[in-house]
């Protein structure tokens, strides 16, 4: 181990591969902070670069767009509210409220420092537990998995506030029934395209949550002011301050975030380890845990600007890319959509990911690793000094802005496709989205159900699979059992507090 360690030192801090790593982190933070754009576009377009040049450099190059681009994702969900990547989406749920309170600088900051400790205590843990690590990996089915998902469908408990429980509820199965949108890959039925062609792939997420988040937000604020103009209704442009705020973090906040980055690290870490799980889910049960064991004072923060609630997943993202690379390259199994991307350039290089990897090529799967501190430091010191200098969009006129968002947001979603109807159908969610925001209803819970519904339904059915229709696949396994336990619990502990409450306030009462 010390021996693959000094090679991946000596493999890594060449000056060529120093340059690949600046070089990928900076394409990776540019391309993250457009909206519709994330890690696996940022990667395919490396991929042609990559060839004809050594492997290890050509990995370092492309593990600096990834987590580049994860890094980079926050800027659009916390300035614009259009999370173009899956991973970024619970960042936007504090960090835009925080952009709106005029303290966009330090939301941009906070998520920068975030993402650096996410990642490198992630490294730290890559570097000394990955062939160990690889066993746990090996230990999860597809029952677990289904667990996992459950769980990470419990963080509607997280985007509820008081008396919003049954409306989070009714948003997640609306996402899940999204998701079921498009061709059944196992029977190859059509289910509920209505005869569209253009529905036969399903609805991308990009097209969701350009929709539901940027667009929608966009018309809202046309609304709102035209609304102000009659009176009824504050101006967009009075609600929003334009300053970008200080950088700056106190004491006091360092102190409270301190706890939520070293949980969300770890969470994070083991999380990206389980392949197929990766950043969003990461991001998703770190912001749940989060305001499970907040207060109730704090919890009442979450969703309106709170700092551990942007740390939170900003953290968890950023160390779950870390370890999806355990999967990767000791078992050769892609722990997300990205590093799925990335075995398949391994194979071009004539590389076989697997348990032999520390064998046959122990210098591509050291200096990967070590390059991520390297990669970590590169993107503090590119995204601390852009802060003041990205936050200014909020300062453009929000006539102007608006018509950014909506320009931005349709071509992201028309680049990706080329397909008019993905147009007409982002503007039909749009203005649903619209409807439901005024009736008071979050879109949070639908685009946590839209991501997790493909993969929930995949090991669903692998499960029934595997035991022949029956359901016993949910407490034959001890981790599967755990796992569900534990997201009854979670589900079920907002009530029983509130129960315990009113006893306790009952008694009070009595006394």
């Amino acid at each position: 181990m010390h021996d693959g360690i000094l090679l991946g030192l000596e493999t890594a801090f060449s000056m060529q591969n120093i340059l690949f790593v600046i070089f990928g982190c900076f394409v990776g933070t540019f391309i993250g902070m457009l909206p519709g754009l994330g890690p696996i576009t940022a990667i395919a377009l490396m991929i042609p670069i990559t060839y004809g040049i050594d492997p290890s450099s050509g990995m370092i190059l492309m593990a600096g767009v990834y987590y580049g681009a994860i890094f980079g994702g926050s800027t659009s969900s916390i300035l614009i509210n259009a999370p173009g990547v899956a991973g970024t989406v619970a960042t936007s749920f504090d960090g835009y409220p925080l952009a709106r309170q005029g303290q966009a600088g330090k939301a941009l900051a906070l998520a920068a420092y975030s993402s650096f400790c996410g990642g490198t205590i992630a490294a730290v843990f890559l570097l000394v537990a990955a062939p160990m690590l690889s066993k746990v990996s090996l230990s999860f089915q597809s029952p677990d998995y289904f667990a996992l998902l459950v769980l990470g469908l419990t963080a509607i408990a997280a985007f509820s506030n008081k008396g919003q429980f049954l409306k989070s509820i009714m948003m997640t199965l609306l996402g899940l029934m999204l998701a079921t949108v498009g061709t059944d890959q196992a029977s190859g039925v059509e289910r509920f395209t209505f005869g569209q062609i253009d529905l036969l792939d399903g609805i991308s997420f990009l097209l969701i949550a350009m929709s539901m988040f940027a667009l929608s937000e966009a018309l809202m604020s046309i609304i709102a002011k035209s609304k102000a103009k009659e009176g009824d209704l504050t101006s967009i442009e009075q609600a929003v301050s334009t300053k970008v705020g200080s950088l700056k973090l106190t004491r006091a906040e360092i102190k409270e975030v301190a706890p939520t980055v070293a949980r969300s690290s770890v969470l994070g870490f083991f999380v990206g380890v389980l392949p197929g799980a990766g950043a969003t889910i990461a991001s998703f049960l770190a912001y749940g845990l989060e305001r499970n064991l907040a207060s109730a004072k704090e919890k009442l923060k979450f969703g309106k600007g709170s700092l551990r609630g942007l740390a939170a997943p900003e953290t968890a993202n950023n160390a779950a890319c870390s370890g999806s690379f355990v999967p990767l390259l000791t078992l050769g199994i892609p722990g997300s959509g990205t590093t799925a991307v990335m075995l398949g350039a391994l194979m071009a290089y004539g590389i076989q990911p697997g348990p032999r990897l520390f064998i046959d090529n122990p210098e591509v799967f050291w200096s990967v690793i070590v390059s991520m501190y390297l990669g970590n430091i590169v993107l503090l010191f590119i995204n601390l000094p852009l802060i003041p200098y990205i936050a200014k969009a909020l300062a453009l006129p929000k006539q102007l802005l608006t018509v950014l968002i909506l320009f931005f947001s349709l071509i992201g979603v028309y680049l990706v496709s080329f397909n008019a109807f993905d147009i007409f159908m982002m503007a039909c969610f749009a203005v649903i989205a619209i409807g439901l925001r005024l009736l008071n209803f979050g879109m949070s819970p639908l685009i946590l159900g839209f991501i997790l519904g493909g993969m929930l339904e995949q090991n669903l059915r692998r499960s029934l699979t595997l035991y022949d229709g029956s359901i016993s696949f949910l407490w034959d396994r001890p981790i599967t059992l755990t796992i569900l336990i534990v997201a009854s619990l979670i589900l079920l502990l907002p009530k029983i507090s509130e129960l315990l409450r009113r006893g306790r306030k009952k008694t009070a009462e009595v006394n």
